[in-house]
């Protein structure tokens, strides 16, 4: 009988060790309601379908949620930077989740896309997939501000 239950407290003992597990340990970085209030402010591309971007190469959106307007810095379509302005609407869809999409100003048209925003994290980051094509991704940062040369280089006056 004092061997049955030495095995049995043996058993009790390694069974308890072997279910401590170190995924309980595994933070949860908290997310973010998608609405105009959390999109407000300066966010930067720092990564597109998987590649951080380059230094030559940068985008950066300013949103404004009272106005729903954006003024976006880009220099990847072009060698030249670039400051374009327009509208924004954000929207949820019962299929899609929420979807950002924008108008240029000027009459230059639409957003080539819309795109689902997904992950918007308490830490600084969204993500933002294409509608209709899960492998064009981009990875947005919160920023302060955009940088003075950005600025200087799309030669726009603050």
């Amino acid at each position: 009988m004092k061997i049955i239950l030495k095995i049995l407290a043996l058993s009790v003992l390694l069974i308890g060790f072997s279910a401590c597990s170190d995924d309980e340990d595994v933070p949860v970085v908290p997310t973010l309601d998608i609405n105009y209030a959390n999109l407000n402010g300066v966010w930067s591309l720092t990564e597109w379908n998987g590649n951080p971007m380059d230094g030559d190469v940068y985008c950066y959106i300013v949103f404004d949620r009272r106005n729903h307007t954006f003024k976006l810095y880009q220099k990847f379509d072009s060698m030249y930077a670039r400051c374009i302005t327009g509208g924004f609407q954000l929207e949820e869809d019962d299929d899609w989740g929420f979807v950002i999409s924008g108008t240029y100003d000027y009459g230059m048209g639409d957003w080539n896309h819309e795109y689902i925003i997904s992950d918007l994290l308490a830490t600084g980051s969204m993500t933002w997939t294409v509608k209709g094509d899960d492998t064009d991704v981009c990875i947005y940062t919160r920023c302060d501000e955009v940088p003075a040369e950005v600025i200087a280089e799309a030669k726009v006056e603050e």
